[in-house]
């Protein structure tokens, strides 16, 4: 299993033996373009849930004028030493825009180091170590989406592939997150698809397909898992829809954030830009369960964690400290709700995860950081 590796990586304060060390001078899309996986139809893909601003925006206005904010406040506890060192010394994840050239270059390649490896026989499907997590997210599907739980086992699962391209693949860099409400409504014009070094193309649709991509970074890639629950080999697709991604606006973050109820605004920022910019992508992409096969999955829940944490600084004392709402199965979310992360990472606490700055040791590892703004 993948924790294997990252408890070795952890003990020893060093990458392990089979990290792959990065090559800045090397070409960073390697894989030949003959004989592409075929692009599947767009309708062969789950889609996302979402639901217009405008409803979300009347919905929003009915619950202010029908609830009553009520929120148990917690005694603060005494700050703890791995706290106080952690907000000394936060990992930082910085905006795209703040990214040098240099670390968007390692980020590529340390993708592409994962996707060589081979993976732990553990996901059924999965051909790589890189399918291992596109493997784990779609066998937890139904547990993770349309509750609850969506937004905090997002943050550990990003968390985790974060801790996985560091110790695997010696990634030693700053995180990156996108503000795609800088973009909204024009993903298609920005250099993470434009540049032939990063994420490649996002064309839109061609007769109701999703169309192959053939320009950057993963050029060339073969999906094995899903689409959905299944597992048919095709190509790295996407099929972009403007209206969509314009879904992911100041004013929706805006509107979910004044939410003060967790359970709210969970529901707001998955239904609302979390939803839209899934589709927005289209094709790989929207597909619910699979859609981590496409690596720019990574960056748009970069940008839902984002919404989170300045959610949650909104009412630091309180929005660490407590959640609420209900799982998949109707259970109530409590501060000892495990989060599961396959056998990649241990289960741990919601406790654990809600606060990003908690310096808690997870799997050998400092849970720390926060976003450059």
């Amino acid at each position: 299993m993948r924790s294997s590796c990252l408890l070795l990586a952890a003990a020893a304060g060093a990458a392990v033996a089979s990290v792959i060390p990065l090559d800045l001078e090397a070409e960073v899309f390697p894989r030949s373009l003959d004989n592409l996986a075929p692009s599947l139809p767009l309708n062969a893909f789950p889609t996302m849930q979402h639901v217009p601003f405008d409803d979300a925006k009347a919905k929003h206005d009915s619950w202010e004028l029908n609830h009553t904010h009520t929120v148990t406040r917690r005694q603060s506890s005494p700050t703890s030493a791995e706290e106080a060192a952690c907000s000394a010394n936060p990992n930082v994840r910085f905006e795209w825009n703040d990214f040098s050239d240099s670390d968007r270059l390692a980020f590529m390649q340390a993708i592409q180091c994962l996707q060589s490896k081979p993976p732990t026989g553990e996901f059924p499907g999965a051909t790589s170590g890189y399918e291992d997590l596109v493997a784990l997210h779609q066998q937890y599907t139904p547990y993770i989406h349309n509750n609850a739980k969506f937004t905090i086992w997002h943050r550990y699962f990003l968390w985790t592939f974060e801790q996985v391209l560091r110790a695997e693949c010696g990634f030693d860099r700053a995180f990156p997150w996108w503000d795609e409400t800088l973009v909204a409504g024009n993903f298609h014009n920005q250099d993470l698809f434009t540049s032939p070094d990063y994420f490649g193309e996002l064309p839109a649709a061609v007769n109701g397909n999703g169309v192959c991509v053939t320009t950057g970074a993963f050029a060339g890639l073969t999906c094995h898992i899903g689409p959905g629950s299944g597992d048919t080999p095709h190509c790295l697709s996407r099929a972009v829809d403007e209206s969509l991604t314009a879904q992911c606006s100041a004013s929706y973050v805006s509107l979910c954030q004044s939410y003060s109820d967790y359970a709210q605004y969970e529901q707001c920022i998955e239904d609302g830009p979390h939803g839209y910019g899934h589709d927005g992508i289209g094709a790989v992409m929207s597909d619910v369960a699979a859609s981590p096969s496409d690596p720019i999955f990574w960056m748009h829940h970069s940008f839902i964690d984002h919404t989170y944490r300045i959610w949650q600084n909104a009412d630091v004392s309180v929005r660490t400290t407590t959640v609420d709402g209900v799982d998949a199965e109707g259970d109530e979310l409590t501060l000892d709700t495990l989060v599961y992360m396959g056998n990649i990472m241990p289960a741990v606490p919601i406790s654990m995860l809600l606060n990003t700055e908690g310096g808690v040791n997870i799997n050998g590892f400092t849970y720390c950081y926060r976003y450059n703004y």
